[in-house]
C-alpha cells in the first residue's frame, strides 16, 4: 500500500510505525472473513480492511468525521485480522495510533465523554471499584437485568496458601478480577503451591493499563505501565522466575510494556526485561504436566468446552496448551466450530457497543452449548463474566478447574 503521510504525522514515532504497517497492507481482504463485526454488520468499512483504508486517509491528511470515529470503535481489537493476515499487518497496533488520531481531531458528543471518563477512571481504581462491587454483589438480586449481567455472583473464598517455598513467581492481581472473581487468584497460588512455587504479588501494582489505552487515554495509560514495573522492579531485582498473568488480556497488555515504552529513556530496557519474564499460565503450567498429573484428586467434571480468548489465541498467538493440559489430565475438552471469533466481552465494549456485544455473546454461547458442557472454561475475567450473563452453565477459569482437581 502506497502511503503519504500529512505533515502531523510525517517523521514522528506513530508516523513511521503506522506507515511501516500500511505498507505491509496488499488489499488481499482474507481479514474480513475472520472478523466478527464484518460478519455481523456485512460493511466493508466494519471490517479490517475498510478501517485500514480509513486510517491510511485520515492519516494522509483527509478529514476525519464522527463517522470514522464509529467504525473504529467498533472494532473489538480482537486481532483475529492478524492472525488471518498473510502479509503480517499488525492491526493491532494500528489501530490504536489510529484511533489516537480520531480523539485528537474529533469531539465525542458530552455523554459518549463522560461514559468513556467514568470507565477510564472507576475500573482501574480498585479502592472504587472492589466496593462497588461488593455492594452490587450484596444487592444483585435487585439490579436491574443490564446492570446485574455486569457483577458475578459473589464466590466463597478458596484458602489461600501459606506455605513458603525458595522458588518464587510474582503474579499481577489486576484491577478487577480480585473483586469480581477472586477465586481466580487464590486458585493460581493453590496450584503453584501444590509444585513448590509460590505466589508473590507486589502491593503497588495495579491496572495493566489495557482500559485506559483502549479508550484513548494513552498518557494515563503509560503511567498505569510505569507504575507496575516500578512496583514490580524491587521482586525482578530479588530473582523471581517469571511474572505470572491468569488474565489473558493483562498477559497480551503486559507483553506490549516494551512496545509502549521503546522510546522512554528511563524505562526502555526495564519495560523489554518485564516483557522478557511474563509468562501465560497456559506457558507455564504445561511444563508441570507430569508433576500435575500425579497430584490429580479427583475427577468429578468430566466434560468442559473451552473458549480461548481472543487475548490468548490471537493477542498472545498461544493456541493448544490449555486444552492439551486438560485432556492429559484427564478432563474431556471440546473446542466449539468458529473458536477463533470473540465473545464480545472485549474489555470496556460491552458498555460502549452492547448491542453487538451481546449478539456476539450469544452466538458464542450457542455454539459452546451445542458441546454439551457440564462446564464452560475460559482464560480471562471479561470473557468468563460476560458469557456467564448469558447462560446456566457454570463458566469459570480454567485454572479453577485445574485447583479442583488437585484439592477435590
Amino acid at each position: 500500500m502506497q502511503t503519504n503521510l500529512a505533515d502531523f504525522m510525517r517523521g514522528t514515532p506513530d508516523g513511521d510505525e503506522a506507515e511501516a504497517i500500511l505498507r505491509k497492507c496488499v488489499h488481499c481482504g482474507f481479514c474480513t472473513a475472520t472478523c466478527p463485526t464484518y460478519q455481523i454488520l456485512g460493511d466493508e468499512l466494519d471490517g479490517p480492511r475498510g478501517r485500514i483504508y480509513l486510517m491510511k486517509q485520515m492519516m494522509e491528511g483527509a478529514p476525519v468525521t464522527r463517522s470514522t470515529q464509529l467504525h473504529l470503535d467498533r472494532c473489538l481489537t480482537c486481532r483475529n485480522c492478524e492472525t488471518t493476515c498473510p502479509s503480517g499487518v499488525q492491526y493491532g497496533r494500528l489501530i490504536e495510533i489510529g484511533r489516537k488520531v480520531v480523539e485528537e481531531k474529533v469531539e465525542r458528543p458530552f455523554g459518549q465523554r463522560v461514559k468513556r471518563q467514568l470507565l477510564a477512571n472507576f475500573l482501574p481504581n480498585s479502592k472504587l471499584f472492589t466496593p462497588a462491587m461488593k455492594l452490587g454483589q450484596h444487592f444483585r438480586p435487585f439490579l436491574p437485568k443490564t446492570l446485574r449481567a455486569k457483577v458475578p455472583v459473589a464466590e466463597r473464598p478458596l484458602l489461600e496458601p501459606t506455605r513458603k517455598h525458595e522458588r518464587k513467581m510474582l503474579m499481577l492481581s489486576g484491577c478487577v478480577q480480585p473483586a469480581m472473581m477472586p477465586n481466580v487468584n487464590i486458585a493460581t497460588a493453590r496450584v503453584f503451591d501444590a509444585l513448590g512455587i509460590e505466589i508473590v504479588t507486589a502491593p503497588d501494582a495495579g491496572c495493566c493499563g489495557a482500559v485506559r489505552l483502549h479508550l484513548g487515554y494513552n498518557e494515563d495509560a503509560l503511567d498505569d505501565v510505569r507504575n507496575n514495573i516500578d512496583a514490580w522492579w524491587p521482586y525482578v531485582e530479588d530473582g523471581v522466575e517469571a511474572i505470572v498473568m491468569n488474565a489473558s488480556g493483562c498477559g497480551a497488555m503486559v507483553k506490549e510494556y516494551g512496545h509502549l515504552l521503546r522510546n522512554d529513556p528511563v524505562y526502555a530496557e526495564k519495560a523489554a526485561r518485564i516483557v522478557d519474564m511474563t509468562r501465560d499460565l497456559a506457558e507455564i503450567l504445561p511444563q508441570y504436566e507430569e508433576q500435575l498429573g500425579a497430584l490429580v484428586r479427583r475427577r468429578a467434571v468430566h466434560t468442559v468446552a473451552f473458549h480461548p480468548p481472543c487475548t490468548l489465541q490471537h493477542g498472545q498467538q498461544i493456541r493448544g496448551q490449555v486444552e492439551n493440559l486438560l485432556t492429559t489430565l484427564g478432563i474431556e475438552v471440546h473446542i466449539p466450530a468458529d473458536s477463533h471469533l470473540c465473545c464480545g466481552s472485549a474489555g470496556t465494549y460491552s458498555v460502549l457497543q452492547p448491542k453487538l456485544s451481546y449478539t456476539l455473546r450469544d452466538q458464542k454461547l450457542e455454539q459452546l452449548e451445542k458441546l454439551e458442557p457440564q462446564m464452560i472454561v475460559s482464560a480471562n475475567v471479561g470473557c468468563i463474566a460476560h458469557l456467564q450473563s448469558g447462560t446456566s452453565t457454570p463458566v469459570a477459569h480454567w485454572i479453577q478447574l485445574l485447583e479442583h482437581l488437585l484439592y477435590g
